[in-house]
């Protein structure tokens, strides 16, 4: 059998070998691998690439729409507000606080633009660099500046309210981080000008004390949180405009003229007596507006951080003392309103001395004494008690008053409560009824046993000036409403009380000092001892004296309330605060033009008996942009043409006539140039003032003799001058 395998395989072979070779090259083409895929290769090889090259497409496809949707759904906000980080800044805009006026339109606060320095030390990069850079241009420390920036914070203020050459040096500098802000500053262009009342604005403007703290929320505006563009430096691209969140302005009822006055005077009079403060208020009786509140020692705002709480504390709202003798008056008025006595009613004062032995005051239990300054007086008339001050007196009114009639009384004035003016204010002290003892009783008739501040006191006393009526003081010209809110004393009661308050000036009474010439004038003059400053029972050695007083008398005008406070012992009020109070009135009077042309003795022309007003009579000419020439006139008459002529002058000096202005005269403060445009030159104008006229200082030269014409004086006049001097037949000289 094997052969023939090998025989049919060599039957085959041979068969094999009998094929031609074209059937040999026809089976190589027809063979195939038992082992490989059966295809065309260069059609294969081919879309086998492709297939490849198309998953490879597809598989990066997938990864980036995966990538997408990771960085755009699942940390898409966080990094949009990475973003938003860097592109942009959420910037506080501050809202520019409104501006003060006084009542005639002048500027008492405005704000201005300032730029604060800031950093956001995560795009600073090299701090050391910035710390060295910026430190000197802020007078900060480098050191410390350094360590700021290496903080993990976003925002930090470098510098608040820079001045401009400051912010221009940091703006220069071109520090990736370090930006600019604008903010604004306060700025009170008569610097101490009413300080304590205005109060002060600090860094983030928040008004911290005075009007500005008290109406802030009409001065602040809207401030509110934008988002602002910046550029690569993290500076922002553009400031935004504010206008509509712009805080609402205050017209205040003071007068800048008046306060001038207040000031000036206050000053002077506090220097003068050593006192440790003084205080001046001002009220239009018509209206009830207060038109001066000046304290001295002077507080400006404007550097505020340069004072101490004392300084810029607004004691004449703040500050509750006791009286003293001013109060006198509208005890007075309570006892004429209850009826408990009339004009003609008199109590004994026990000549000088009152010892009340069942009342015992103190540790020492001593009897309750009251005395009157060693003035021995028996009997006396209310008018008299007032004029003379006597506290026995007034003690012994408030006894037959009773602890219940003062008290409602006082309270119907107003004490114990507040005024409603709108700034901080005290309360004062006005005891509940059933701890009034009897001698806080007889003390409450001369000013002691209870508190007050001085705007209670004007606020009273303009009771009186308004026939009885109370009337709500204002400090905003927007709050003026006139209309009585009640009526506390019948109008005959205030008329009388009034006409008492006149004797105490006009006649022999305490307030001599504050007469004024040609004026009805309704005062009362007051000392109070002050209690002892380490909280001890009884009073020191200090006084403060006082006054207040109503002019004109017989149609109220103004009411003004003085303060000197912490002097010596022998310190009275009739001594210290009247003249104050005069000089005030009497220039006050003169501003508004209600004080009339009095004619002194030495004014007159002793040889043609004309007087010299009549050379006043003639109108002065008021030229546009020329000073007018007020020299030699009365200060009522120089006020009314400077008024005419739109400017209001500084006052310097003391009296009734002007000797010499600033600027002179004839000053040009209108220039034209070559194109007709106007340009107007700001000028402080000063009124300087004397006693006398020039008109009649010269007179009085004229007429006194110099030691070289003394020896020329005619026989004639000698025997004249002795024929004068010799008595005539009744025995009088003639």
């Amino acid at each position: 059998m094997m052969r023939v395998q090998q025989n049919n395989t060599g039957l085959r072979r041979k068969k094999n070998k009998f094929n031609t070779k074209k059937s040999s090259n026809s089976k190589k083409e027809n063979w195939k691998s038992p082992h490989l895929p059966h295809f065309n290769l260069p059609t294969d090889i081919t879309k086998a690439r492709f297939q490849i090259v198309a998953l490879i497409f597809i598989g990066i496809w997938i990864i980036l729409w995966c990538r997408a949707f990771y960085l755009q759904i699942v940390i898409g906000p966080e990094l949009r507000q990475m973003a938003s980080k860097q592109h942009q800044i959420t910037q506080l805009v501050e809202a520019k606080r409104g501006n003060i006026y006084d009542r005639n339109g002048q500027i008492l606060a405005r704000s201005v633009e300032a730029k604060s320095v800031y950093a956001h030390p995560k795009q600073i990069t090299d701090k050391a660099f910035a710390a060295k850079t910026i430190a000197p241009i802020l007078g900060l420390n480098k050191k410390r500046l350094q360590e700021h920036f290496e903080e993990d914070r976003s925002f930090i203020w470098l510098k608040r309210k820079v001045d401009d050459a400051t912010a221009l040096a940091i703006q220069k500098t071109n520090i990736p981080g370090i930006g600019l802000s604008t903010e604004y500053e306060r700025v009170y262009p008569y610097k101490h000008l009413a300080g304590q009342l205005l109060g002060f604005v600090g860094v983030d403007n928040k008004g911290l004390e005075g009007i500005e703290r008290a109406f802030n929320d009409k001065l602040v505006g809207d401030s509110q949180k934008q988002i602002v563009p910046r550029d690569i430096a993290g500076r922002a691209l553009y400031d935004i405009n504010d206008k509509d969140s712009r805080g609402e302005d205050l017209h205040l009822t003071i007068d800048v003229q008046l306060q001038f006055i207040a000031e000036e005077v206050i000053a002077k009079a506090v220097e003068t007596n050593e006192a440790k403060w003084g205080g001046v208020l001002i009220v239009d009786a018509k209206k009830s507006n207060i038109l001066a509140w000046a304290q001295y020692p002077f507080f400006n705002p404007n550097n505020f951080r340069n004072y101490s709480p004392t300084i810029y504390r607004n004691r004449l709202a703040a500050d509750a003392v006791e009286p003293g003798s001013t109060f006198k008056p509208l005890i007075i008025a309570g006892a004429l309103q209850k009826k408990v006595i009339d004009l003609t009613t008199k109590f004994y004062t026990e000549k000088g001395v009152w010892t009340i032995d069942h009342i015992k005051i103190g540790k020492s239990k001593k009897p309750f004494t009251i005395g009157d300054d060693g003035r021995a007086y028996e009997d006396l008339t209310p008018e008299e008690i007032l004029a003379y001050s006597s506290n026995i007196g007034m003690a012994k009114i408030t006894q037959a008053m009773g602890a219940k009639t003062t008290r409602n009384f006082l309270l119907d004035l107003g004490f114990g409560k507040d005024t409603g003016v709108g700034v901080a204010e005290s309360k004062g002290i006005i005891r509940p009824l059933k701890d009034w003892s009897e001698a806080d009783l007889l003390s409450t008739g001369f000013g002691q046993s209870l508190s007050v501040t001085a705007l209670q006191m004007v606020q009273a006393f303009n009771i009186l000036a308004n026939d009885g009526e109370r009337v709500q003081l204002h400090i905003l010209q927007d709050d003026e409403n006139n209309v009585a809110e009640q009526n506390v004393i019948d109008r005959k009661v205030a008329r009388n009380v009034l006409k008492m308050m006149e004797t105490v000036v006009d006649g022999n009474g305490t307030g001599k000092n504050a007469r004024i010439p040609g004026v009805r004038v309704a005062g009362k003059t007051g000392t109070a001892q002050k209690a002892h400053e380490n909280n001890t029972a009884g009073y020191s050695d200090k006084r403060m004296a006082s006054f207040i007083g109503i002019v004109p008398a017989d149609s109220p005008k103004y009411v003004i309330y003085i303060i000197l406070d912490n002097l010596e012992k022998n310190s009275y009020g009739g001594k210290l605060a009247a003249p104050v109070f005069q000089e005030i009135a009497q220039r006050s009077m003169a501003y508004s033009g209600d004080l009339p042309d009095v004619i002194f003795a030495s004014e007159s022309d002793n040889l043609t008996g004309k007087t010299i007003k009549k050379q006043f009579d003639k109108k002065t000419q008021i030229k546009r942009g020329v000073v007018p020439n007020v020299t030699k006139l009365s200060l009522k008459k120089a006020i009314e043409i400077f008024q005419e002529f739109g400017q209001l002058p500084e006052i310097i000096g003391e009296g009734l006539y002007v000797v010499k202005q600033e600027p002179p005269a004839g000053t040009k403060i209108i220039i034209e140039d070559d194109k007709k445009k106007e340009t107007v030159i700001n000028h402080t104008y000063k009124l300087y003032l004397s006693e006398q006229s020039i008109l009649a200082e010269q007179q009085k030269q004229e007429n006194t003799p110099t030691p070289n014409n003394t020896k020329n004086v005619n026989v004639e006049q000698k025997q004249q001058i002795n024929n004068d001097q010799q008595p005539n037949k009744t025995g009088e000289k003639k």
